[in-house]
């Protein structure tokens, strides 16, 4: 029988009894059924898993006791930063929770030219804070106990200022200079792959990306949607370096 994983924003020690907040609350007891006695496990994104007891599960408080810590180890040795153009709703939505299924260590959307979707100051933190829930809920289903942060929309330019000065920059290009046959080990920084919004680079956000480091990677003939561009590359690059091969 799977054992129902479940995100908590708390820090976790074995012999514990916590106090759950009203959101897991009510995902295990409303949701998943669970009633006293039931086990399930948490994870806060500092590398373990949290075997529980639910001790008290009522309708205005659920408690439960941290029987037992787990250390995972299931992170790929592969770091791997998606920086992606800012997505319409559901397709970003995609894009973060199936790239945190493949392991994806971090995730930097960005406001290209060629961006559909305009995100004032409120709407891009009320944005920001769905995207994260995506990808807290992408590493319950997935078994990861370390959780990828999503960040604030930046410019393409203040996106190449943030990365890690030893990364091996990437675009998809089918006249790219790179094939993944000959990519080696990745460098310290790890790797950094850029995907375009719906509508691609721009020409001006492709001298951007040239100015900053970033090299094509050829990735078969085909232009490929921006919700399977990040996906396939990142499946790729982890088959070739990192753990899925």
């Amino acid at each position: 029988m799977r054992v129902t994983r479940c995100p908590i924003d708390l820090a976790l020690h074995s012999g514990q009894t916590v106090t759950l907040p009203e959101e897991t609350a009510n995902h295990l007891v409303r949701v998943m059924r669970l009633r006293e006695g039931d086990t399930c496990v948490l994870f806060n994104g500092d590398g373990h898993d949290y075997s529980a007891t639910l001790t008290v599960a009522g309708k205005r408080e659920v408690q439960v006791r941290i029987d037992a810590v787990q250390a995972i180890d299931n992170e790929s040795p592969l770091a791997i930063t998606l920086l992606q153009g800012i997505a319409r709703g559901e397709k970003m939505d995609l894009i973060l929770q199936k790239a945190t299924e493949l392991g994806v260590a971090s995730i930097i959307p960005v406001n290209a030219e060629r961006t559909e979707v305009k995100l004032d100051a409120a709407r891009a933190e009320k944005r920001v804070a769905h995207w994260n829930n995506v990808v807290t809920s992408a590493c319950g289903q997935s078994g990861r106990a370390r959780i990828p942060q999503v960040g604030s929309p930046l410019s393409l330019a203040q996106a190449a200022a943030a990365l890690p000065a030893d990364s091996l920059r990437l675009t998809l290009d089918p006249q790219g200079a790179h094939r993944l046959s000959t990519l080696e080990a990745a460098p310290a920084g790890g790797i950094v792959i850029a995907i375009g919004p719906e509508g691609g680079w721009s020409p001006r956000d492709r001298d951007q990306l040239a100015a900053a480091g970033f090299q094509g990677l050829q990735l078969g003939p085909r232009i490929l949607r921006t919700e399977t561009a990040g996906l396939a590359a990142i499946a790729a690059l982890q088959a070739r370096l990192g753990d899925l091969g």
